[in-house]
């Protein structure tokens, strides 16, 4: 029943995006695009026979359509549906007013400009299988544990931005502030719900379809990046982002999360790197003793940090991409009793990857890696606690991906 419904959901959103444009070319004087992407990915976890408590292995699918209309007096509008393991969803349904390279307006649902990968989160833009530990948004392994990374990519919200670039010659410096209605805790958002106990964000309450701000509160962002031109094929950019807000129903507690990235080109070899690290707020509440478990320190802070880290390069040679790289977690702090983690837990993860243009825009992919899991022991953790090293593991990718 489930996936009939889903079936429906995707064959009604392709008839919505159909529509829109086919009503839009009864207008000669908009410009329209409508394109695409699709991966079909399997995840094969080599060392359990059965790996669906560690995450979503086997067969995915991510897929994007998007619409696109230049209204003319510079105006333009983005529709995109995605669908893939948070189901379907809204990723663009924004309005663009732009005076200048300078000045650019954007109002609706969008996502909002934090650090270089969500720039090529789609996965007909990137080469791997998944996205780095940091922005993961379901292909992980110990996807529950974790709660997915520090902040998914995409992150799609309701809110207005603005944003430009300054061109220099062939360097370039962009900038985005952004009001948002930013994360927030399961349950109905036009419930207002004690914050006691309350130990991170909701993700998937974020995600469904029910785009309602949960506090009435925004959070705030940005980003500044420049681009530094260095030989006809050489470049080197640098970005800094930032975000902040409550994300709880009564508005008490606050989270922060910044990041910095680089991304050199050297001819043809691409290097990568970015860290972002989220400091969130959570409800200790008046014992905190009986919901939490201290941190290594055997204190009850009233926060947590979670570290996300991602360097890869990239080497093409002819229709093969070869990509190296080394990406992890870590988090610590006071920990729900139910949690499997300890206060203080991290995962390094290393791939090896490959990526074949089989034809056009159409690649295979394939990657192997390596989850090492490393929860560091707490003395002051409650007997029964379910501490834990969780087991390392080794996980292949096989997928397919390309735009149309």
């Amino acid at each position: 029943m489930v996936r009939t419904l889903g079936s429906i959901w995707v064959l009604f959103a392709g008839l919505v995006l159909g529509l829109i444009a086919g009503v839009s070319t009864a207008h000669a004087d908009l410009e329209r695009n409508f394109a695409g992407s699709v991966q079909l990915d399997y995840l094969a976890v080599v060392t359990e026979t059965e790996a669906r408590d560690r995450g979503y292995d086997a067969s995915t699918v991510e897929l994007s359509l998007k619409l696109a209309i230049d209204h003319g007096s510079g105006i333009s509008s983005q529709i995109k549906l995605c669908y893939a393991c948070h189901g379907l969803e809204f990723g663009m349904a924004f309005f663009d007013m732009r005076f200048a390279d300078e000045l650019n307006i954007r109002v609706g649902r969008f996502t909002p400009a934090f650090g270089e990968f969500p720039l090529r989160h789609d996965p007909a833009n990137h080469r791997t299988s998944d996205k780095p530990l940091a922005y993961d948004m379901g292909r992980m392994l110990r996807i529950d544990e974790w709660n997915l990374g520090v902040l998914p990519a995409p992150w799609v919200d309701n809110g207005i931005e603005i944003n430009g670039s300054r061109f220099f010659g062939d360097s370039q410096i962009d900038y985005a502030v952004y009001a948002i209605g930013g994360p927030r805790q399961g349950g109905d958002p036009r419930q207002s719900r004690s914050s006691d106990g309350v130990s991170d964000f909701s993700f998937f309450s974020s995600a469904t379809p029910f785009y309602v701000d949960n506090n009435s509160r925004p959070s705030l962002g940005g980003r500044l990046g420049a681009t530094l031109a260095f030989g006809d094929i050489s470049s080197v950019s640098l970005g800094i982002s930032g975000m902040g807000g409550h994300y709880d129903h009564r508005n008490e507690l606050a989270f922060a999360v910044v990041g910095a990235d680089l991304v050199l080109r050297l001819s043809r070899i691409l290097i990568r790197a970015e860290y972002l690290v989220r400091r969130t707020e959570i409800g200790l509440g008046d014992n905190p003793a009986a919901t939490f478990a201290p941190d290594v320190n055997g204190d009850f802070n009233e926060y947590f940090d979670k570290h996300g880290f991602d360097f890869e390069i990239e080497q093409p040679i002819g229709k093969l991409d070869l990509i190296a790289r080394f990406d992890g977690l870590r988090r610590a702090g006071p920990v729900p009793l139910s949690s499997r983690l300890a206060p203080d837990s991290s995962i390094n993860r290393y791939t090896f990857a490959a990526s074949y243009r089989l034809r056009a825009g159409l690649r295979l992919k394939t990657s192997v890696e390596y989850y090492d899991f490393n929860n560091v022991r707490n003395n002051n953790y409650p007997a029964g606690g379910g501490l834990i090293d969780f087991k390392d593991e080794i996980a292949l990718h096989f997928g397919v991906a390309g735009p149309f």
